[in-house]
Order: C-alpha cells, then structure tokens, then sequence
C-alpha cells in the first residue's frame, strides 16, 4: 500500500511535556512557524508578527462558530456516575443527540439525575456510538449555559475544564453558538493581530461550521481512504459569500475554514440555507479553494494531520513536526500555530 495512504505512516514521536494545557499569556504571543511550499523553508517567529507574511489584499476566512458548554456530570438512579456530552443543541422529535459515559451498562429507558432536578430518559443508541436522550424540560441550550462545562478535548487535563477555559477556548470573534469545539487556529487573534493586518489591507471574511463529533472521532482503518467523516453543518452569508468569490487570494483560518471553503467551492450556495458536509481530504485529493492555510499542530495519526498532509505532502509534514518538536512548539488547542505559504 502507497505509504501515504497507510494510518501509521502518520504517527510521530510527541513529548507529552509539549502539549499545551493552557493557552500562553495573551493570545498573540503564542509562536508562529512559517513554511513556505514553493521553496520548503521554515521560518520561526511570534503570532503577532503573522501580518507580516500574509500578502496584501489577501482574503482570511474564519470559522465564527460559538462552542457551548456541552458536558454535563450526573447520576444514575443506583448512584454510579453518568457523564452526558450533548452534541447539538436542537432536538429532532424532541430527543438530544449525544455521547455518554457510565458505570455499568446503558440501558434504554434508564433515567439519569443531573443538578437542579433535570433528568434525562436513554431513548435509543445508535451503532456509530451516540445515544438520543429525552429531558424533563422542553429547552436545554440555557440549563447548559449555566450547568455544563466546557468541551475541552481529553488530552488536556483530562477533559477537565473549569471557569477559565469558558473565555479560552472561545475565539474573540465567535458569534453562532453550535460547536462542541473550538476552530483553534482562530485562538490567537486579538484586536491587535486585527490592527496589524487592516493595516495591510488584508481583508477578512467569515464562515460557520459547527464542529461535530468527527473530532473526537479518531481514524481507525489502516487504509485511511476507508475512513468516514461524520457530518457537520455549515452556513455562510451573502455578504461573505461574495468577499471569498472575489479574492483570488483566500487564506483559511483553522481546518474547519478549509474544509467549508472547499465543500462549496464552485458550488452554487444558498445563503438561505444550511448544509452538511463529511468531506475529508487527505493526500490524493486536490485542494482547490485556498492560496494557504493557518492551523494549529495537530494530534498523530488525525484526519487533521492527513489534511495539512493533503496541502504540503506526508513526508513535508512530518519533517516540519520533528522540528517543531525540536523548537519545543506546544501542540494542540492551546499550543502555536503554522502558516502554510504557497
């Protein structure tokens, strides 16, 4: 089988001390490795220095999706702990799509007890994993706002947040409420960062995916063409549609603007309406949308690191993360970014 096309040709040797359980202090001062396709060089600087490579005029595209606190920690009726991890925040006949997390077996009909007397009824389970549940109450997103924590991913801290993850792991500019995690590129914006690039006049345009659970979903098949995305929504507006159709220089913010951009690239969008899409590019498949692309580092053997691979090449991906690794980069949501020049 051609290497690239193999799951553990995407594995690389991670010092745990590199993941980022905490974002830097102030957004901007988190590092930025440039690389540069045309010509393989990789350059090391700061996030605030970004407007400096981006060229004039170009078009940067973000994910302004919201993440909502969608984890709730509760009881089942013998007392054993039951974690419900809501993913979607509108029902479908009434039932809340999720995962779930128990001691002892799940049963359907079995009813779970969460702070403020809400419970939730197991109404059915589904053969990719997740659960429908009924509440007691008809509306959950504000309980959720007040009761849930926020869904930071399980190699930081364990999944465990607290009360200032809710203002980390939130973009400046999020705006629809839908994610069950952060586009984490867009972290290390500022109002600064902004200034700097207006200043250039690079322009920005914005998008919303809301990310599903296909980011937690790890890739299991040894031939990673036999992987299957789960679906998310996505929207963009009239107003934006109309900026990324008239740049010929559009660079994505984060995976999750990438994928967007391409799933309806040259397509004929209604702004009106809201679309699925499970699109997953990986080396073999061409990307057509974008000049270039700012993310941050991504986990071994992920559908995100054979994405960056799709741009740049399997092999071009793991030598920039050996250095990266070697720089002492800090990887993951909270860690730096990579800009990906043409």
């Amino acid at each position: 089988m051609n290497l690239d096309f193999n799951l553990n040709s995407y594995n690389f040797e991670l010092p745990p001390e590199l993941i980022a359980e905490r974002p830097v202090a102030g957004r901007h001062h988190s590092r930025l490795l440039v690389y540069k396709k045309s010509t393989g060089e990789i350059t090391h600087t700061s996030f605030l220095n970004i407007s400096e490579y981006i060229p004039e005029k170009s078009l940067m595209v973000f994910n302004e999706t919201k993440v909502f606190p969608c984890r709730l920690q509760g009881k089942k009726s013998t007392g054993g702990k039951c974690e419900l991890f809501i993913l979607n925040t509108k029902p479908r006949n009434g039932r809340y799509h999720c995962l779930m997390k128990t001691t002892g077996k799940k049963k359907i009909g079995e009813v779970f007890y969460f702070p403020e007397n809400l419970s939730a009824t197991l109404i059915e389970s589904s053969s990719d994993g997740t659960f429908w549940v009924e509440f007691n109450i008809k509306e959950i997103a504000s309980y959720l706002e007040k009761h849930g924590s926020v869904p930071i991913p399980p190699y930081i801290r364990k999944g465990n947040a607290d009360q200032k993850d809710r203002e980390d792991y939130q973009t400046v500019f999020a705006k629809n409420t839908g994610s069950v995690a952060a586009p984490t590129a867009g972290l290390h914006f500022t109002d600064k960062v902004f200034k700097n690039l207006e200043s250039k006049n690079i322009k920005r345009a914005f998008v919303t995916l809301h990310v599903g659970m296909g980011t937690f979903s790890p890739v299991k098949t040894e031939d990673i063409r036999k992987h299957q995305m789960h679906g998310e929504s996505f929207h963009i507006t009239v107003e934006n549609l109309k900026k990324i159709k008239n740049n010929q220089n559009v660079f994505a913010v984060g995976t999750t603007s990438l994928r967007t951009l391409e799933s309806s690239y040259q397509k004929e969008i209604d702004p009106d309406k809201v679309y699925e899409t499970d699109i997953f590019l990986h080396p073999g498949k061409e990307v057509k949308s974008i000049k270039g692309l700012l993310t941050n580092f991504h986990l071994p053997k992920s559908s995100l690191l054979m994405l960056i691979s799709c741009l740049i090449g399997r092999d071009e991906v793991l030598r920039i993360y050996k250095e990266a690794v070697d720089k002492k980069y800090r990887f993951f949501s909270y860690g730096d970014a990579m800009l990906i020049l043409p």
